[in-house]
């Protein structure tokens, strides 16, 4: 009897098991390129967001129309949100006549809580990218193991050994390797090069809170009686 050597073909002589493991290292590469198309989507934007707020915040616009500008927004996220909270909290903490410190510490933990809460929708699939690309080597070697052994255990049943024997169980084994590396390695570079652009968004979020910390200072000092 003659073998598909097809990727089909070969798919539908592998073992359950053997089937089982390329259906699952399928699944993941098809969820972690959706992932990917949605970061990558996400991540410019954030960029875009930011670099068109950064252009207006040190434009010389007035903070408080500003603020009032983004606060009517439903959709205000990254920089913007940051600056919203911080910049919120400050005219509740000056209102109080909290003491110059106070309100520069309480602007920063407030901006502090909000940036922890921007980088962790930045970071949103991420987990799944790395875990991906961590273990869809190893469950598509094991498959490649699995199906080995069953061309071997099979191999030991009959009296002479061809390779046209061998050669049909061996190539539907090496598959589920070849999809795992399929699954993992977009998913290895993905996480990576995203894992560097939210770190660099996460830093400019940094910059931009120390910066306009130094800005509500300046204005809570003036503002304050010595």
């Amino acid at each position: 009897m003659e073998s598909d050597l097809t990727f089909i073909g070969l798919f539908l002589q592998a073992s359950f098991v053997v089937q089982l493991i390329m259906l699952l290292l399928l699944s993941v590469s098809i969820a972690s390129w959706t992932f990917i198309f949605q970061r990558t989507k996400a991540l410019n934007a954030a960029d875009k967001e930011m670099r068109q707020f950064e252009d207006k915040f040190w434009s010389g616009a007035d903070l408080n129309r500003l603020y009032q500008e983004l606060s009517a927004r439903s959709d205000v996220k990254g920089m913007a949100n940051i600056f919203c909270a911080g910049f919120k909290e400050f005219v509740r903490l000056r209102k109080g006549s909290t003491p110059v410190n106070g309100i520069v510490d309480g602007t920063y933990r407030a901006m502090r809580v909000s940036m922890s809460r921007q980088v962790e929708e930045l970071e949103s699939r991420l987990p799944f990218l790395a875990t991906a690309g961590s273990i869809s080597p190893y469950i598509g070697l094991f498959g490649t193991v699995w199906g080995i052994m069953n061309a071997f255990i099979a191999l030991g049943e009959v009296q002479q050994a061809t390779l046209a024997m061998v050669a049909p169980g061996i190539a539907e084994a090496l598959i589920a390797t070849a999809i795992g590396l399929f699954a993992a390695i977009p998913a290895v570079i993905a996480y990576n090069r995203f894992s560097h652009k939210v770190e660099k968004l996460e830093n400019s979020y940094g910059n931009f809170m120390e910066e306009f910390s130094a800005i509500l200072q300046r204005q809570a000092s003036t503002a304050q009686p010595q």
